[in-house]
């Protein structure tokens, strides 16, 4: 079974090679877009841009994070038993305490953000901590634990960042090609021009897929590896009952940051048959009952 530990390496790989495989994906677009129009400039903005900004995410990802859902810094004081949960499970993780941040939310949710495990946080409701007793509050650290040893917060920043970009410069391309048209020098290759402008418009639903599907496997992964960390699967698959029973939506719930969170911020029931392809969250259903065979 795949591990808090054994998963590192593995996720360090994917990183890169997505990181590799959508830079492709971008000058591939970014070639089509500067042939339509005849202004080899386009490719190399877009390519520069994506440097960029893979860059600005990857030091400031897990500020963005924090701020866009209202994060603040956990008074040691006041949530001195949540400190102190923290801080013995990261021990038994054998990671470095996270920054802990609270956010004020009758929602109960959480995540973990972070460049690496020097570079951490994990983020908990309100909500959350009104509604779980001790060993399912110790279930929902450890999967977040579990996110940030695996270094599943920097695969998932990697995969956000790059589809977004992807995403805007379709939507660019999309946007002129209503108002603009090509030089009377490249119509000659109609083929070449159909096939980019397909690439483009299906290349964001292709990424959002993937990135959707990264998601709700690593969750899978975090929920055993948490279990591990705790020897007591039924907390977590306690406090996953109760988080997704409270049913409504975060105060700040975005798509920009959903996949992050241990449940769906945006409430509701889960979707079945094809619609589970853009669900950013497996079934809880199906996480507590991977929970439960943890035992066996």
């Amino acid at each position: 079974m795949a591990t808090l530990y054994t998963q590192q390496s593995n996720n360090e790989r994917k990183t890169w090679l997505l990181m590799a495989v959508f830079l492709a994906v971008i000058v591939a677009i970014g070639y089509f877009v500067s042939y339509y129009y005849n202004n080899p400039g386009i490719l190399y903005i877009a390519i520069i841009f994506s440097i960029v900004m893979n860059i600005t995410s990857y030091w400031f990802s897990d500020k963005i994070a924090l701020a866009s859902t209202g994060a603040k810094e956990a008074d040691p004081k006041e949530y001195l038993e949540l400190h102190r949960i923290l801080e013995n499970l990261s021990i038994t993780a054998g990671l470095p305490k996270p920054r802990l941040y609270i956010i004020d939310d009758m929602a109960p949710n959480a995540f973990a953000t972070g460049r690496n495990k020097e570079h951490s946080a994990v983020a908990v409701t309100t909500g959350l901590l009104q509604i779980l007793d001790r060993n399912e509050l110790e279930g929902v650290i450890a999967h977040e634990l579990a996110h940030i040893g695996n270094k599943d917060i920097l695969l998932s920043t990697v995969v956000v960042v790059l589809v977004g970009f992807i995403a805007m410069l379709s939507d660019i391309f999309l946007r002129m090609s209503l108002f603009g048209g090509r030089d009377s020098e490249n119509k000659g290759n109609g083929a070449l021009m159909i096939v980019g402008i397909v690439f483009v418009v299906l290349s964001p639903i292709i990424a959002t897929i993937i990135q959707l599907a990264i998601s709700r496997k690593r969750e899978f992964l975090a929920d055993a590896s948490g279990a591990l960390l705790t020897r007591y699967p039924e907390g977590l698959a306690g406090a996953l009952q109760k988080i997704s029973s409270y049913g409504q939506p975060m105060q700040k719930a975005s798509n920009a940051t959903a996949h992050m969170f241990i449940s769906s911020p945006f409430g509701g029931k889960a979707m079945k048959g094809v619609a589970k392809l853009f669900m950013t969250h497996p079934p809880v259903e199906e996480r507590i009952q991977a929970l439960i065979g943890t035992k066996n």
